[in-house]
């Protein structure tokens, strides 16, 4: 681009001497800059896990103590914080009530087995090998998080029969959170 100066000359006679002045017209800038912000707002962490019964199979009543195990079915923690903050899964179940009472206070009668986490972002997670769900424990830490991840597992649950049960129906509710 060209740019062509306009000055106008004027000569001023101050005490028998001439002085010569130059008057150069005032330009306009010619760059401003404009500051600008954005803002990334983290989100929730939150845990999901199946809402419907699941069934870990039958055993015939006996004088033995028999165990029962199933897959619970996927359990998802999904960290939208958008930050380096690890997290924290954790289980417990309360008693199996029914025709008697299946205690999940005493540890090994109930135990939760988280596998490895399928994780989509960046994070490490490893499951935990603590297992007795009451009074509820660890399952899977996260750490070197950078960013938003998720985290998906599929534990077994694994139920003692004490010698002798009787027969019906036992239930209990396994209870997720994460932090």
């Amino acid at each position: 681009m060209r740019t062509t100066i306009i000055a106008s000359a004027a000569a001023l006679f101050i005490g028998g001497a001439s002085v010569l002045t130059l008057a150069v017209p005032a330009f306009a800038a010619t760059a401003s800059d404009t500051p600008v912000t954005v803002e990334v707002t983290g989100g929730d962490l939150t845990i999901s896990a199946p809402a419907q019964s699941v069934n870990l199979g039958s055993v015939v009543t006996s004088g033995n103590a028999q165990t029962v195990s199933a897959l619970l079915g996927n359990v998802e923690v999904t960290d939208n914080r958008g930050g380096t903050a690890g997290w924290t899964a954790t289980a417990s179940a309360t008693d199996f009530t029914g025709p008697q009472t299946i205690s999940t206070s005493t540890f090994g009668l109930v135990v939760y087995t988280a596998p490895q986490a399928t994780v989509t972002g960046t994070a490490t997670v490893t499951p935990s090998t603590e297992s007795s769900l009451y009074p509820g424990g660890r399952v899977q830490d996260a750490t070197d998080v950078n960013g938003s991840n998720t985290a998906t597992w599929d534990p077994t649950i694994a139920v003692t029969i004490p010698a002798n049960a009787l027969a019906g129906t036992y239930s209990t509710s396994i209870t997720h959170s994460v932090s």
